[in-house]
Order: structure tokens, then C-alpha cells, then sequence
């Protein structure tokens, strides 16, 4: 997938087919969306184009870091994605406008594919019949896609953040329709996993929101590569109790335990996909349980991903 940032590099395509949308966590409503319009583009032999903003225009927690989110729309076949910035001077500008400088001058789309609740330009003045009475004037069809329910509550990216925090990450992945994940960096830590047996990868989210605190049986993927492991997310209070480590602002830390791996891979990004939760947090009363528990974890965590 081709991806462009900004307004000014966007470049006419063959027949565009574009899907306009935050997509934020690009779940089971926006990849009905995505998907359409790719089978389109294809079907037209012509291009698929996602335009879609960055930082969330509702100034709301993102679930997926831009990058993240560029990698899942990559996955579902797309041809080009647009990044617009979304800045206050871009927040000014009028739906009208938007429609005739972007999406008709700039891109020349022939079909535009929205969520039928999404709003666009200047107070949220355009929606899809705006986008449809448009397309009359300046040749281009306009649809809405209905909102997805399960079990009568519409999917949103609202509600799979709360479901992701609470550490309901099943109810979630059915969502998603695909697992739970976080994108990060891997960093240097305490190196104390591998005191006690289990040396992980400490890995810095990009922006992600993060699930509860607890154990995971856990998917990774890193480069090209797919491996199996257990992820640890907490404040780590064993450790900080025996280990004296007084930190005030208690940040949560997420640690990755990979099954028979021992490369160096400070600095790559890492993604951990949750598989299902084995336990919550909790405090030892020594380092040496803890080591003994984090041992059964990783059995458990075996034979959940078997």
C-alpha cells in the first residue's frame, strides 16, 4: 500500500474508489467499508483509496497508533491511503470545500464509500446526503453504510476501548474481527526477568490503548517473523517492594515473554496480540514466588496457544 501524508502530495489515481473515515481500530463497521471499496476498485480496475486523519479529529484517545492502523488497513488490500493532518486551520475548512478541492479536484474520486453516521468539514456541517447530492453536481456516487450491531448496541470504536481496558478482550476481538493488539517499541528495563528465568522484552506502546493489568497467554509478531509467548501488563509490585523501587508515578509497564527466543532486538518495533487472559495482577511475598508463578503462567500460557 502506497501511503501518502499531507493534502499537497495527493496525486490523481486511476477511477478512485475512496473510503473516507478515521477508522480508528479499523473494526468490523469500517472493514465492511474498506472491503467494499476495494472489491469496487477492483471490479472497475481502478484504484482504492482510504483518506483518513491524523490525530483524531474528536480529540478522543486513538485506539491504534497512526502506523498501527496503517499496517491493518495495508492488510485488507487498499492501494493508497491519505493521511490528512488534522490541524485547527484544516478543522475550518467547509464541507462543501472539502468535497470540491479534495475529493473531486485533488483525488477525482468516482465513488465515495462513508459510515452513514460520519461527519466531515467545518462543525460537522457534511454527511452523506451532502456527499450524495454533491455527487450529482460533480459526478461521483456516494454511499452510506448502515452501523453494525451485536446484541443491539452499535460498534464503536467507544465501546471497544472500554471493553479493551477492562481486559474483555474475547468481547472485543468479536468486534475488532481481529485480535487485541498494541504496536511498541522494545526498550531497555530492569533486566530482572532474566534473574529469574524469563528474560522479556519491555516494550513502549505507541499510542495504544492498553489492557487491563494481568497475564496474557499472547501472539507476537515481529518483521515478518510470528512467535508465541506471555505478556505481562502492571506496576510490577513485587518487584517494586522487594527491589525498594520507588517510582511515584507508577507507570504501568508492559513486559513480553517470548517462547525459545534469545536475539537482541532493542530498538524494533514489536506487535503483542492477546489471546486470552490467564490471571490479574497481583503481589508476591517474595521474588521467588513470583518466579514460581510466572512459571505455571507460561505453562498455562503454552497450552492456550497449543
Amino acid at each position: 500500500m502506497k501511503i501518502i501524508y499531507g493534502i499537497n502530495n495527493i496525486r490523481k489515481a486511476r477511477k478512485p474508489v475512496v473510503a473516507l473515515g478515521v477508522f480508528d481500530g479499523v473494526h468490523r463497521g469500517h472493514r465492511k467499508i474498506l472491503r467494499a471499496a476495494v472489491s469496487k476498485a477492483r471490479e472497475i480496475k481502478g484504484t482504492s483509496v482510504v483518506l483518513t486523519f491524523w490525530p483524531h479529529p474528536q480529540r478522543e484517545e486513538s485506539l491504534y497508533s497512526l502506523e498501527h492502523r496503517l499496517r491493518i488497513i495495508s492488510g485488507l488490500g487498499v492501494d493508497i491511503c491519505v493521511v490528512i493532518n488534522f490541524s485547527r486551520h484544516f478543522a475550518k475548512v467547509k464541507a462543501k470545500d472539502f468535497i470540491k478541492d479534495i475529493l473531486v479536484n485533488k483525488l477525482g474520486a468516482g465513488y465515495v464509500y462513508v459510515g452513514r453516521d460520519f461527519r466531515f468539514g467545518n462543525k460537522a456541517q457534511g454527511d452523506i446526503a451532502l456527499l450524495k447530492k454533491s455527487g450529482q453536481v460533480y459526478g461521483f456516487q456516494a454511499k452510506g453504510f448502515n452501523i453494525i450491531k451485536v446484541r443491539g448496541l452499535p460498534i464503536s470504536s467507544t465501546l471497544i476501548r472500554a471493553l479493551i481496558r477492562k481486559g474483555n478482550i474475547k468481547e472485543a476481538e468479536k468486534l475488532l474481527a481481529q485480535p487485541v493488539s498494541i504496536l511498541g517499541t522494545v526498550i531497555r528495563g530492569t533486566r530482572l526477568g532474566r534473574i529469574l528465568g524469563y528474560p522479556t522484552a519491555n516494550i513502549d506502546p505507541h499510542h495504544e490503548v492498553i489492557p487491563a493489568s494481568g497475564i496474557y497467554a499472547v501472539r507476537i509478531i515481529l518483521g515478518e517473523n510470528k512467535f508465541k509467548g506471555a505478556c505481562y501488563i502492571g506496576k510490577r509490585p513485587t518487584v517494586r517492594k522487594h527491589l525498594r523501587i520507588n517510582d511515584q508515578k507508577k507507570n504501568i509497564n508492559v513486559e513480553v515473554y517470548i517462547f525459545d527466543f534469545h536475539q537482541n532486538i532493542y530498538g524494533k518495533y514489536l506487535e503483542i496480540r492477546f489471546s486470552q487472559k490467564i490471571r490479574p495482577d497481583k503481589k508476591f511475598p517474595s521474588l521467588a514466588l513470583l518466579a514460581a508463578q510466572i512459571q505455571k503462567d507460561v505453562i498455562s500460557a503454552k497450552k492456550i496457544l497449543a
